[in-house]
C-alpha cells in the first residue's frame, strides 16, 4: 500500500528526547501529510538529526509517540518502507559502487533492475564500477541516497542530503524529490539552506528542539511578513525569544 493512502506519513506526540541529562527535545509534535515533500529546517543543533532518528526508529526517547506509515517507529515491517540516509555516507569504501547497492538488495529483497534505476535517478550509473573509497564526498552521499532509492520506499528521510553538492547536482537531486512524491512517496528533508525551502511543499521550521512554525513558504511568509523562508524564519526566532524575554520579566 502506497503511503497516499494513510492520512498521515508521520504522526509524533509530545516527544522528548534526553541525552547525557539534557534535554534536546523538550514536548514535541507533529503531522507529516502523505505524498510531499516536507523541509525540515533549522540551524545547527536545531534538533533536526535527533527528529529524523526518532522517525526511523534509532533513537532512545524519554517520552511521546512516533508514528510512521500507521507503525510504531522502527518496526521490522517498515524495514523496506522507509529509507534513511544520514549526513555521514553510509557506505563501504572498500567496495565499488555496484557492490554495495548489490549488498543492499540481497539484505531487501530487490532485483538488478532495481539496483540500475536507483544509479540512474542519482547519476551515478557511468561510476558504477568505481571503488567508493576514489569518491568525492558528494558522490559518496549518492551513494547512500541510490542505496535508500532501492526498495521504492513509500518514506524517505533524508539527513541533509544535498550538504557538498555542486548547484546543478542540488537542483537534480531537488527535481528527483518532486517526481517521486508526484508517485506518492513521502519525504521528510533536513537542511540548514533556507534557499532550498522554495522546493518543498511545506516546511518545519525548527529551534532548539521546539518547533517554530509548520506551513507552507507562502504561508509563513504572510505569517511574518518576510519575503522568504530566511526572512521568516529569522522574524519567527525574534518573536519567540521576544515571548521568552517578556515571560522571565513577568516572572
Amino acid at each position: 500500500m502506497r503511503n497516499n493512502e494513510i492520512a498521515a506519513a508521520i504522526e509524533i506526540s509530545g516527544l522528548r528526547v534526553v541525552r547525557g541529562g539534557t534535554t534536546v527535545v523538550p514536548a514535541l509534535d507533529l503531522v507529516v501529510p502523505s505524498g510531499q515533500v516536507v523541509g525540515l529546517l533549522g540551524p545547527s543543533g536545531s534538533g533536526k538529526t535527533t527528529l529524523m532518528r526518532a522517525v526511523v526508529g534509532v533513537q532512545v526517547v524519554a517520552a511521546g509517540t512516533v508514528t510512521v506509515l500507521g507503525e510504531p517507529a522502527g518496526s521490522p515491517s517498515l524495514r523496506r518502507r522507509v529509507g534513511y540516509v544520514t549526513q555521514a555516507p553510509s557506505v563501504y569504501a572498500d567496495l565499488t559502487v555496484a557492490e554495495n547497492l548489490r549488498y543492499v538488495s540481497s539484505i531487501l529483497g530487490v532485483d538488478g533492475d532495481a539496483t540500475a534505476r536507483a544509479l540512474a535517478d542519482v547519476d551515478l550509473s557511468r561510476h558504477r564500477h568505481r571503488t567508493v573509497a576514489t569518491l568525492s564526498g558528494g558522490e559518496r552521499s549518492r551513494v547512500s541516497l541510490a542505496m535508500a532509492l532501492l526498495a521504492r520506499p513509500d518514506l524517505l528521510v533524508l539527513d541533509e542530503p544535498t550538504v557538498g553538492l555542486d548547484p546543478v547536482l542540488r537542483r537534480d537531486l531537488w527535481d528527483l524529490f518532486g517526481r517521486l512524491a508526484a508517485t506518492g512517496t513521502s519525504l521528510l528533508v533536513s537542511s540548514h539552506v533556507m534557499d532550498e525551502a522554495a522546493r518543498c511543499d511545506r516546511l518545519v521550521l525548527l529551534r532548539d528542539g521546539v518547533v517554530l512554525a509548520d506551513g507552507s513558504l507562502d504561508e509563513l511568509c504572510a505569517r511574518t511578513g518576510a519575503h522568504d523562508a530566511e526572512g521568516a524564519f529569522l522574524a519567527l526566532v525574534d518573536a519567540a525569544d521576544g515571548a521568552d524575554t517578556a515571560t522571565d520579566g513577568a516572572a
